[in-house]
């Protein structure tokens, strides 16, 4: 029995979604105490207990101390089967993160699977849908599995009702890559979402973009869509030859249109001011799938909390070496390799 400390690291719910997925992958039960324990209200919430549910349901694991508010969890999965899944969060709760907990362990099994999620599309704190179809799913691609994913209704915080349905042709072994070098820039768009807003807040953060990021006008979209609630998000894709990379910003009561798309307009502009190819959310996704198939590099800037949490617990799971250097052309290299 693998013993896990919640509290360390960024002590939220990244210790927990990871353990589940390497427990998965791996057949290791485990137990984890202090879940969430730097968060103002520890505990499993309504997300965290979907993402158990979720795993328990893909590979027939039983689950003890999964309630709302638990502190402690124990788990002990079966062998992963393949299928049809639907997971409800009930709330506006991350869609894209439940995804996540139970996508690497689909990929390697035997036969295709469909997954149907609902609950929050574009939530702050957690990637959006569409940082998850154009950054991440194309690189678990090169991997070897074909994944696709379809927004289907979008979901903002608080509201919720988002759906998205996800298909997965898995490889028989996932393929180590290396993302070393960025690529020359090929194309910059952006995307506005307005829901139930005045169409002026979308039109002034489009004016923002196009004068301090210089994304031609016609690779500005607005979007309009359908929701159970309000809801605005700022996308900005930057293509390069080797990766894509998406930025995003929350619309908030209290925030002025312009501060929003300033915002996006920032981080991306600290993006470019490396030649590092993988931005700091990136990085700390494609640890898990890198170590999973054993091997890998690639080189980001400074690690947040939430990677160097995941690779402490990474190592709990796995006969794993995950090196953080320097590199020679600036920002981290981050180096995955099996012991012995």
């Amino acid at each position: 029995m693998i013993e896990i400390d919640g509290s360390f690291g960024e002590g939220g719910g990244q210790c927990l979604r990871t353990s589940l997925t390497l427990s998965l992958a791996t057949g290791e039960p485990f137990r984890i105490r202090n879940i969430r324990a730097r968060r103002s209200k520890p505990g499993l919430r309504r997300q965290h207990l979907t993402a158990v549910h979720a795993a328990a349901a893909v590979a027939q694991g039983e689950v003890s101390g999964a309630a709302l508010g638990s502190t402690e969890l124990t788990f002990r999965p079966q062998s992963v089967t393949p299928g049809t899944f639907t997971f409800d969060v009930g709330s506006a709760g991350s869609t894209t993160l439940v995804l996540q907990t139970v996508l690497p362990a689909l990929m390697t099994v035997p036969s295709p699977s469909a997954l149907h999620l609902q609950g929050g599309t574009h939530n702050p704190l957690a990637p959006p849908f569409d940082f998850l179809a154009k950054a991440y799913l194309p690189l678990l691609d090169r991997m070897g599995p074909a994944i696709t994913a379809t927004l289907d209704r979008h979901g903002f915080f608080p509201a919720g009702g988002g759906a998205i349905t996800v298909t997965v042709a898995p490889a028989v072994t996932l393929s180590p890559f290396e993302l070393l070098d960025r690529g020359r820039v090929l194309a910059k768009r952006a995307t506005i979402l307005l829901a139930n807003l005045p169409r002026y807040i979308a039109e002034r953060e489009a004016k923002v973009l196009i004068e301090r990021f210089q994304v031609d006008e016609d690779a500005v979209r607005i979007e309009e869509p359908e929701s159970a609630g309000p809801g605005n998000v700022v996308m900005l894709e930057i293509e390069s030859e080797n990766v894509t990379e998406v930025f995003t910003e929350f619309g908030r009561i209290g925030l002025l249109a312009e501060r929003v798309a300033a915002n996006v307009v920032r981080d991306a502009r600290n993006y470019l001011r490396t030649d590092a190819p993988v931005g700091e959310h990136l990085a700390d996704q494609l640890l898990l799938p890198l170590a999973l198939a054993g091997g890998g590099a690639f080189r980001t800037g400074p690690l947040s909390s939430h990677a160097r949490t995941n690779i402490e617990v990474i190592k709990a799971f796995l006969d794993i070496d995950i090196r953080t250097e320097a590199a020679a052309c600036g920002g981290t290299l981050v180096t995955v390799t099996r012991n012995g």
